[in-house]
């Protein structure tokens, strides 16, 4: 009889303490789920249509790192290549910040479309104005991870060359995450 005491006791002192708990309140992630996304002046963007590959060429000793993405007649493009890269971990990424500079080894191109399938590149993008940082990758998975921003300008000018108007296009806080992609090695 002490022993079913004790028991009920016990019991009754854990829903007490149950009831007792604090409540715990969880706050919404400020990340994005979306394996691509970025917001393109001013307003949020999330392709439909994402493809990602590193290419190794095997001739040429290059490993390239190409990302597409569209959606609502926006896509956004980007390639890096590495020169001299070596056949270990061909399928793999270096971790770090790749900016496009004078090199051209870092591309960043922003299109737009009027509606059909044809899509317009919407300016350049100039040394320093744009960057893609690899922070984490998984070469067994095929994933990878990181952020990108780019600013495009397209100088229009008048009939007698002066610049008549200049339109930037900025995509900021870009990011990738856990972005599936393929691996493929060619010889050219």
């Amino acid at each position: 009889m002490r022993k079913i005491q004790l028991l009920m006791l016990f019991v009754l002192s854990a829903i007490i303490f149950q009831g007792c708990k604090k409540d715990v309140v969880t706050s919404a992630s400020t990340t994005s789920d979306q394996i691509l996304a970025a917001t393109i002046n001013g307003t949020s963007w999330i392709p439909d249509d994402v493809t990602a590959t590193i290419t190794y060429d095997t001739e040429a000793k290059t490993k390239s790192f190409n990302v597409v993405g569209t959606a609502d007649l926006k896509r956004v493009k980007w390639t890096i290549t590495l020169s001299d890269a070596t056949a270990t971990n061909v399928n793999t990424f270096p971790l770090a910040t790749y900016k496009v500079d004078a090199t051209k080894r870092v591309q960043m191109a922003y299109f737009t479309s009027a509606g059909g399938v044809e899509y317009d590149q919407v300016g350049v993008v100039e040394s320093g104005s744009g960057s893609i940082i690899i922070t984490a990758i998984d070469p067994t998975k095929n994933l990878i991870t990181g952020t990108y921003s780019m600013t495009t300008k397209k100088v229009n000018y008048n009939q007698d060359g002066s610049i008549e108007s200049i339109e930037t296009s900025q995509i900021a806080s870009g990011t990738f995450t856990n972005l599936p992609y393929t691996f493929g090695q060619s010889a050219q």
